[in-house]
């Protein structure tokens, strides 16, 4: 499976990943949440940064449900859905990943035909990467 390939602005965001946090770049100066991370706020144009943690909450924006053909580690798992969650502390950032049953489940554990736009999901960890999973109310 492919792994993800930090860059100097987003390490940060896969070492808290690694610890089970989720944490989003914020302006040192203008405190604006941004994401992907950046060296410069596209608001106030400082360099000032830090990492902020947040809710995990949010709710799908967007989906897709994957089949084959696909790299032959991903077709065996699908059909699977990628998730686009837009976070309930900042609407602008919008985070991709899977929505799984629980945290370090298949890809495709959630039924494809139950995925609904504006439903409530909430951010787990599985081996150092975020997945999210229905929020139970």
């Amino acid at each position: 499976m492919l792994r993800p390939v930090p860059d100097a602005d987003g390490a940060p965001f896969w070492e808290y990943a690694a610890q089970g946090e989720l944490r989003v770049q914020a302006c040192g100066d203008c405190g604006e949440l941004r994401f992907p991370p950046r060296p410069c706020c596209p608001h106030c144009q400082s360099f000032a940064s830090e990492w902020r943690p947040v809710s995990g909450r949010g709710r799908i924006w967007s989906y897709v449900v994957a089949h084959p053909p696909l790299l032959p580690d991903y077709a065996a798992q699908a059909p699977y859905n990628v998730v686009v969650v837009e976070l309930d502390e900042a609407p602008r950032i919008r985070l991709v990943g899977n929505l799984v049953t629980g945290a370090g489940q298949s890809l495709g554990s959630f039924p494809p035909e139950r995925l609904r736009i504006g439903a409530r999901v909430r951010a787990v960890f599985h081996d150092g990467l975020p997945q999210w999973v229905p929020e139970r109310s």
